[in-house]
């Protein structure tokens, strides 16, 4: 009763404004989009009411609180097609004299999704017309307002243009995510209390239930919120005479979004606000602890890498070489270790702030712009040539050296390179270490990059600071040319790679584009050593327009393959969510995995393990579906599902096993015969 006098007073004292809001001005201007103007028959695509409120207005979640009112929206369309309710982003509190709002006090973005019926025909129009009705509020009046809103679709292939997908994504992340555990609520007196589960490395950052579910709590009365151990409690004050059957509501994390729920009646204990936070303290203590070692040991493991190898061993030689003093040794030593640790703490941060903002970006995120593969690729088969002897330069870059050069600044931008093409690998303990550094606060998740650098530099830094290692090196002479030779080998190889990626990612045209950047690039290191060779001065010059027409074949290439460039192996199905749910419905098991053409680790457990004629056998035999999920381009979706489950990266291996049941997570190096003995 209190709340319809309130939201009637709230519209009675807009009276004034009313024939100006119902006329041609509103205080939040409201725009329908479609993430695809031409959605596939059969499909499901997403719309979005992206309201733009004025400043100092504000516009109401769907359980407005103690005054206000929910958004209402009135479809006009082909019949066929099917809308979804609204799903709002979590809402703010804004408490006016005494009264609690949910509200959002800057631009904002309700979704709805739609389904497109099979058998409509492609070339379709479908006008679609939405009546949209809200209140707009200001501190001292409210003011109902409506738009009429039109957008027509085209049925068609489904395209999605990846700034409108982007764009969408952004928006999603701003909704609530459903939370996979039972939430329980209990009612005693005036006392409500609700306990969530929620990990206790989980950050949070001033934590707020909103009740979707009227007359539980009251609105304006203040909630304590604590954490002790892996769940949180909320106490509030009850409504008077609240007995629910069950409680939906959001819990609000901090800015990084919240979780939807739906409670249960249960018996929840009073958690100690002391004893909660000293509990949450030592659980994130031990949560980075564990992280930073799982992170040590994996940088530690990726000096084997073939793009890491050469370059360390190249170095580990070259200060056996030079026969430097202690402290030379140890000062280079730890110049390599910070341009490592820089570069692994430079890509989390970049990491940290992305997500952030909302993006659904996970560990090696750069290698998912076809740039960045174009990048390496030219820097690593300059190294490549470089080694081979096409031409002998006393560095790859002006200035200061990168691999060639000794030194401290030499060893400092060696160690970042190291770092910069480890990136798209992960082994063991990697996966398990950076998907937990997302999830734990800002400077733990940092302490974690650091611990990957510091792994990764670990071999070099004990050849620094330990002499016994440095005099078991073998001593300098003719076969280290040999072995630099050698060493070319799997830099051209890494360069391969990365050639292939840059197909897969760009398509023929995009690869044809990247080989020819290195190419020239390549063709002005051989130019610039030619002049030093002849001693001339500014011998550097032809590395300028080389640089200019690398950038400009970078500027213009494709970046985007065609569909046929990223079809699954035979008999696996592509990723997706309503087919992984209509497959455990059917009580097969499932192997689902996910991987990514720049991820060697993936590449590798695909050829040796899942690829395995016996592993086939075996999975027909039992009727296993095999489902992968490509990440090579960052799908959303799947950078969703990965997010959900606690992961920032690939690989990542899921087994359903048949007739339903919790999915169990496999390690990240696979066998043959691991795969084969999974139970059916």
């Amino acid at each position: 009763m209190i709340r319809a006098l309130l939201a009637l007073l709230a519209l009675v004292s807009a009276a004034p404004l009313c024939a100006e809001a119902l006329g041609t001005t509103n205080h939040i201007t409201p725009t329908l989009v479609a993430e695809s103007a031409t959605p596939a028959p059969g499909s499901r695509i997403t719309l979005a009411f992206a309201m733009k409120p004025d400043a100092t207005w504000h516009g109401y979640w769907k359980n407005p609180g103690d005054a206000g009112m929910e958004t209402l929206v009135d479809w006009k369309a082909d019949k066929r097609l099917a809308f979804g309710p609204l799903q709002y982003p979590v809402p703010e509190t804004l408490m006016i004299a005494g009264i609690m709002n949910y509200v959002y006090e800057h631009d904002y973005a309700m979704l709805v999704t739609l389904d497109v019926p099979k058998g409509i025909a492609p070339g379709t129009t479908l006008p679609i017309e939405a009546k949209l009705d809200w209140l707009a509020c200001n501190p001292s009046v409210c003011v109902p307002e409506t738009k009429t809103l039109t957008i027509t679709l085209t049925v068609g292939d489904g395209h999605v243009d990846p700034a409108e997908a982007a764009r969408f994504d952004h928006w999603r992340a701003a909704l609530p995510r459903p939370l996979g555990s039972p939430a329980h609520f209990q009612i005693a007196g005036k006392s409500f209390r609700l306990e969530i589960p929620l990990p206790a490395a989980a950050a949070t950052d001033k934590p707020y239930f909103f009740p979707l579910t009227d007359k539980v709590v009251d609105y304006s009365a203040p909630q304590s919120v604590t954490r002790e151990g892996d769940r949180l409690v909320v106490e509030a004050t009850a409504k008077d005479g609240a007995k629910p059957g069950s409680v939906e509501g959001v819990l609000r994390l901090g800015p990084q979004g919240g979780v939807a729920f739906t409670a249960t009646p249960g018996t929840v204990a009073a958690a100690t606000a002391v004893g909660a936070s000293e509990g949450r303290d030592q659980s994130v203590i031990v949560a980075t602890l564990v992280a930073l070692g799982g992170a040590i040991l994996g940088g530690l493991l990726l000096n084997i890498m073939p793009c890491v190898f050469p370059i360390l061993s190249l170095k580990a030689l070259s200060l056996a070489r030079s026969g430097k003093s202690e402290a030379d040794a140890r000062g280079e030593a730890v110049a390599y270790t910070i341009g490592v640790v820089a570069v692994c703490v430079a890509l989390g941060a970049i990491l940290l702030v992305l997500r952030g903002l909302g993006q659904l970006a996970g560990w090696a995120f750069q290698l998912q712009d076809v740039r960045v593969i174009l990048a390496l690729l030219v820097l690593v088969s300059a190294i490549a040539f470089n080694l081979a002897g096409l031409f002998e330069l006393p560095a790859i870059t002006g200035g200061d050296s990168l691999a060639a050069k000794g030194g401290k600044a030499g060893a400092f931008w060696t160690g970042a390179l190291a770092a910069f093409v480890a990136t798209p690998c992960a082994g063991p303990f990697l996966g398990v270490a950076l998907g937990t550094a997302v999830l734990l606060p800002a400077p733990a998740a940092i302490a974690v990059f650091a611990g990957l650098g510091f792994g990764l530099a670990l071999p070099f830094l004990l050849l620094g600071f330990v002499p016994a290692l440095r005099n078991r090196l073998p001593k300098p002479g003719a076969w280290m040319d040999r072995l630099r030779r050698i060493l070319s080998i799997p830099m051209f190889l890494t360069a391969l790679g990365l050639a292939w990626i840059a197909g897969r990612q760009a398509g023929v045209d995009g690869m044809a584009a990247a080989l020819a950047a290195a190419l020239v690039f390549v063709f002005g290191l051989w130019w610039v050593g030619r002049r030093q060779a002849a001693f001339k001065t500014g011998a550097w010059w032809p590395l300028v327009p080389a640089l200019l027409i690398a950038g400009a074949i970078a500027a213009v290439m494709p970046h985007t393959a065609p569909a046929a460039a990223t079809v699954a192996e035979a008999g696996h199905e592509p990723f997706g969510e309503p087919r992984l749910a209509a497959l455990r419905a059917e009580g097969r098991p499932v192997l689902l995995y996910f991987t990514a053409d720049w991820c060697l680790t993936c590449k590798v457990n695909e050829k040796v393990a899942i690829e395995r004629p016996e592993v086939a056998q075996a999975f027909a035999a039992k009727k296993v579906a095999v489902m992968v999920g490509d990440w090579t381009n960052g799908d959303p979706a799947i950078s969703r599902f990965l997010s959900a489950h606690g992961r920032s990266g690939v690989p990542f291996y899921l087994w359903y096993p048949a007739g339903g049941g919790e999915p169990r997570e496999l390690p990240q190096v696979l066998t043959p015969g691991m795969l084969a003995a999974l139970p059916a």
